[in-house]
């Protein structure tokens, strides 16, 4: 009577929902393989709830602090538990002999409540059990207890009274004893294949939603009064002002274009771009991130990809950025300024936003248009066009969001956080990590208009305590360049990508300002993060693991002795390419695989080590020698300068390999050595160095091998 008691009042004061009841195994399924729950853990209420509603009698495995308190010692008198200290081998044992004698166990593999709110350290015995009994993990993740006063979240997470919960439950799945020669090695590894469920199951059971869906969720959980957005006015603007400029916005472009239309943005890094985006896709238009870097020959092909006939850009932007000449080169498009449009909101708009809109903005946006599918087109991002032409990648909001609880999933981010972005929205990795993966997790945000400001970027950080920072290895090489050891007291986290990171870069970064830096794998078309190292995974030499959900395929490549040509295949993966000779249709992905055009080897821990692009290995008398290896060492013989190769056709070796290089004293010498030292042949020494001012790069920071091609062709 209690436990009903107990179960009417949770529903009704936490209006619990529990989704995948059909995932739970019957007693006749599971045969002789006994049931292990595992489930995050939230708050003190998890315990609670999990035994209210599971239809399944377990006993519950705690850590034997919860002991202490005597309101849990009564409630835990109506259920069979067992305490244990989740950090000891013998307390596993006890746990080993229930499972062993046929009773299911539920058991937190955190062994504490989140303070972060995501995932925190998965103790390895956890897995050890599961993998020694052969049990049937079920898997259970709880969502919005963590939001209640039960929860041990600090201060900067918003909390309720009476928060909604949701129990999810996942299909079953199990680990086996890894084949390893020692214990010590074998309770690891099955540690490790734990937190990687534990992440799959954070992950999974994300809501799909669209866009200015997943912005609402986030306004509704974390407070319309809650400050968010930043720009270098240095006005924060909190969820409910973003909310109205959102709106305001997505009504004004919609009076210029049509519904599904791909609609170009021309805009820098500033809160009216973000804004932009989401404004677009509540009312169904998709927003085009164009490249203000590429000139007006690369922007008019963009445009004629995507059958791009509107352009929405900015007077302001245009004359400090000195871009007449590009908006002025382009031809048969539209170019509406927002200066424009905000004289073009009418009385009657303004009291549709104020007195109706933004109090009722699902119900506003329903009104003006049909509801949006999350698999429909969000985003058009452009790849750089270093294969002739640019190829325009079209992701869905399913794909975006996807994305970003991927990396939720493995890296803590929250409110307490800051994130810098100073890589272009219209870079893969600047649009999900600066317009969307921080305004649906809550967590601030400070945009900056150019990566290049060398000088400025570390003191900006410094002054407005940012505590995160993406970037490529060239900017972070240069930002440490200029920076006082403490401008980057505050930083928690440096995620590299984009290009390899420079060794040279990674040792200064953790001399300099005591401060790691994590390396990840993307790619454009996968929305983009593919891989990266996080505090609870993280291996030198490698981009990381690939993300919960993605599925890796490699091909052999004759000549490639270890690794193959890395294909993948997963929920944030692109719909599919526009393309030049057939443009505004989307060529989609054959049976959704995309070749990354990546060699790639994935060892035995899934850390994938990157052996280099296959378009950037050179063919020199028969063998395949990679580009990345020749700038390795040219890296370890000059770590303070650039580098950058390339090839030339060679009619009596096939192909000639050139190196350009920043460093006026760099010879083959130099190069020999290092290849001695690295283990490296010697048939990856440079035959010609260059030297050359500075290396031509990309809006987005990357080397632009195109350039770097032709230099080649005239050496």
């Amino acid at each position: 009577m209690v436990a009903m008691f107990l179960k009417l009042l949770s529903r009704l004061l936490f209006r619990i929902e529990i989704t995948g009841l059909e995932n739970i195994p019957k007693a006749n399924d599971l045969g002789e393989n006994k049931l292990l729950i595992i489930a995050n853990h939230e708050s003190l209420l998890d315990g609670l709830l999990l035994g209210l509603f599971l239809p399944i009698p377990a006993t519950f495995v705690l850590h034997s602090n919860v002991l202490d308190s005597w309101l849990f010692r009564q409630i835990l008198r109506l259920t069979p538990y067992l305490a244990v200290d989740p950090s000891s081998p013998l307390a596993m044992k006890k746990a080993i002999k229930l499972l062993e004698a046929g009773k299911p166990i539920v058991i937190f593999p955190e062994g504490r409540i989140t303070q972060p709110g995501s995932l925190m350290k998965v103790y390895d015995g956890l897995g050890f059990v599961a993998a020694k009994t052969g049990a049937t993990i079920l898997p259970v993740r709880l969502d919005g207890a963590a939001r209640s006063y039960f929860s041990r979240l600090n201060d900067n997470h918003p909390k309720k009274i009476l928060p909604k919960v949701t129990i999810n439950i996942l299909p079953t799945t199990y680990i086996n004893m890894p084949d390893a020669p020692i214990a010590k090695l074998r309770r690891r590894l099955s540690g490790d294949a734990m937190r990687r469920i534990m992440q799959n199951m954070l992950f999974s059971s994300a809501p799909v939603q669209t866009l200015f869906e997943a912005f609402l969720d986030a306004k509704d959980i974390y407070g319309s009064k809650t400050r968010l957005v930043e720009d270098m006015h240095q006005i924060e603007e909190n969820y409910g002002e973003l909310l109205s400029k959102i709106l305001a916005l997505g009504k004004l472009t919609s009076k210029d274009t049509e519904p599904d239309e791909n609609v170009g943005i021309f805009m820098p890094n500033v809160t009216s771009t973000v804004c932009l985006i989401y404004g677009m896709s509540a009312l169904k238009r998709v927003p085009a991130m164009l490249n203000y870097t590429a000139g007006a020959a690369g922007v008019q092909n963009a445009c004629t990809v995507a059958n791009i006939k509107t352009i929405i850009s900015s007077r302001q932007f245009i004359e400090s950025g000195k871009l007449d000449d590009v908006i002025n080169g382009l031809k048969n498009i539209k170019i509406i300024y927002l200066e424009d449009l905000k004289q073009r909101f009418s009385l009657l708009d303004k009291l549709w936003l104020v007195g109706f809109a933004r109090w009722f903005p699902r119900l506003a946006i329903r009104l003006l248009t049909s509801k949006t599918n999350p698999k429909n087109p969000a985003v058009v991002l452009f790849t750089s066009g270093s294969e002739g032409k640019p190829k325009g990648v079209v992701h869905s909001h399913s794909s975006i969001l996807a994305n970003t609880a991927q990396i939720r999933s493995v890296i803590d981010f929250s409110p307490a956080d800051k994130f810098m972005i100073t890589l272009p929205l219209f870079h893969a990795f600047g649009f999900t990590c600066g317009a969307i993966l921080p305004l649906i997790a809550g967590t601030k945000l400070f945009l900056y208009p150019s990566p290049l400001h060398y000088r400025v970027i570390p003191e900006v950080i410094y002054d407005r305590g940012c505590t995160v920072l993406f970037g490529t290895s060239t900017f972070l090489a240069n930002y440490a360049k200029f920076a006082n050891p403490y401008n980057f007291y505050k930083l928690r986290y440096v995620v590299a990508g984009a290009e390899r990171l420079n060794e040279e870069v990674r040792k200064t970064w953790a001399d300099k300002f005591g401060i790691r830096i994590l390396e990840g794998y993307g790619a454009t078309e996968c929305a983009p993060v593919l891989s990266v190292n996080t505090p609870m995974a993280n291996k030198m030499g490698t981009v990381g693991c690939l993300m919960p959900g993605l599925v890796p395929k490699l091909e052999i490549v004759p000549g490639i002795t270890n690794g193959g040509l890395l294909s993948v295949k997963g929920p944030n993966v692109m719909l599919g390419y526009y393309l030049f000779d057939n443009p505004g249709v989307i060529q989609p992905l054959i049976d959704g695989w995309y070749n990354t055009g990546d060699i790639v080897e994935i060892d035995s821990d899934g850390f994938v080590i990157i052996k280099g692009r296959v378009k950037r290995f050179a063919k020199v008398a028969g063998e395949m020698v990679s580009l990345e290896t020749v700038e390795l060492l040219a890296n370890k013989a000059s770590p303070e300068q650039q580098h950058s190769a390339t090839t030339q056709p060679d009619p009596q070796r096939g192909e000639n390999i050139l190196l350009f290089t920043t460093d006026n004293n760099l010879n083959r010498d130099a190069l020999q050595i290092a290849a001695r030292e690295l283990s490296s042949p010697e048939i990856a020494v440079a035959r010609k160095i260059i030297v050359v001012k500075e290396l031509p790069l990309l809006g987005t920071g990357k080397i632009d091998y195109v350039k770097l091609k032709k230099l080649a062709e005239t050496a």
